[in-house]
């Protein structure tokens, strides 16, 4: 297709998780529900620990800063998607395509290296106790967290630039409920694969850190927790690991395939769900 036959156009539709209007208006009221829970529970969380200080300690400061962008990198797309299940046309602008797909990205980024930050500091508290207030000062706290925000930021912005360097020139019907990247790459008519290419090396990069960061940390905490002579202290442990541990599985686990998965315009509506 040539440039003067290329239509372009000014926004996407999504076609959303279902074209029933009694099943919109069930989702409705399940996702409004989640997204309300979500949002309260980690305003909460993140006031709790501003207010109380007996929390100002390193996992909490860094608990605070994952319940943060865990509620923006959801009000980035649930309250459009929330709107969309009441609308028969959903209709999202071009640019504000491009802004919730950098947002959800870098917020996203972030929540996955935070991930690897905490797994870390739980390494340092349980293998390296008389070290814990060298290693986990507060500047080297905030130095981390820090870190996280920009390669968080770069990233997304790395992705979303090529994204939108493609031609849409096909169709504008999105195959899902919000501006993701592997719909997006599925409705492309140009050429993907030098977009393929930088996504599998920066997504590699980020997720490939923070998976191998928790995976090391936490085999010397059990190598270490299972040294301990007092059962009391290895369950101790354990409980303290076991909500991060969760953590870390639900989030590598809803992370579904890999964004330039070919086969994503067959498995589309699974894929949604996840």
């Amino acid at each position: 297709m040539t440039a003067e036959n290329c239509t372009v156009f000014a926004d996407f539709i999504f076609l959303g998780l279902s074209s029933r209007q009694d099943v919109q208006q069930g989702l409705f009221v399940l996702f409004l529900l989640v997204y309300g829970i979500t949002a309260v529970a980690n305003v909460g969380m993140v006031l709790l620990i501003k207010r109380d200080p007996r929390l100002h300690t390193p996992m909490y400061y860094f608990l605070s800063n994952l319940s943060f962008c865990d509620i923006c990198c959801s009000s980035t797309i649930s309250p459009k998607m929330l709107a969309d299940f009441l609308s028969e046309q959903k209709r999202i602008p071009y640019d504000v395509c491009a802004i919730q797909m950098y947002f959800f990205g870098a917020f996203g980024d972030v929540e996955c290296l935070m991930l690897a930050v905490m797994a870390y500091d739980r390494y340092v508290a349980i293998c390296n106790p008389l070290l814990y207030t060298i290693a986990m000062s507060r500047g080297i706290c905030t130095q981390l967290v820090v870190i996280a925000y920009i390669v968080g930021l770069v990233d997304s912005a790395i992705h979303t630039c090529c994204k939108f360097q493609l031609s849409f020139c096909n169709s504008n019907i999105v195959n899902h409920f919000f501006c993701d990247i592997p719909p997006l790459l599925a409705l492309s008519y140009s050429d993907t694969s030098s977009n393929e290419i930088v996504m599998f090396t920066f997504t590699g990069c980020v997720a490939g850190t923070s998976i191998i960061t928790v995976l090391l940390s936490y085999s010397y905490i059990i190598t270490t927790i299972l040294r301990m002579n007092s059962a009391k202290g290895r369950r101790k442990a354990f409980s303290i690991c076991a909500s991060h541990l969760t953590a870390v599985a639900i989030f590598h686990g809803c992370r579904g395939p890999a964004p330039a998965d070919p086969g994503y315009s067959k498995r589309g509506r699974c894929r949604r769900l996840i």
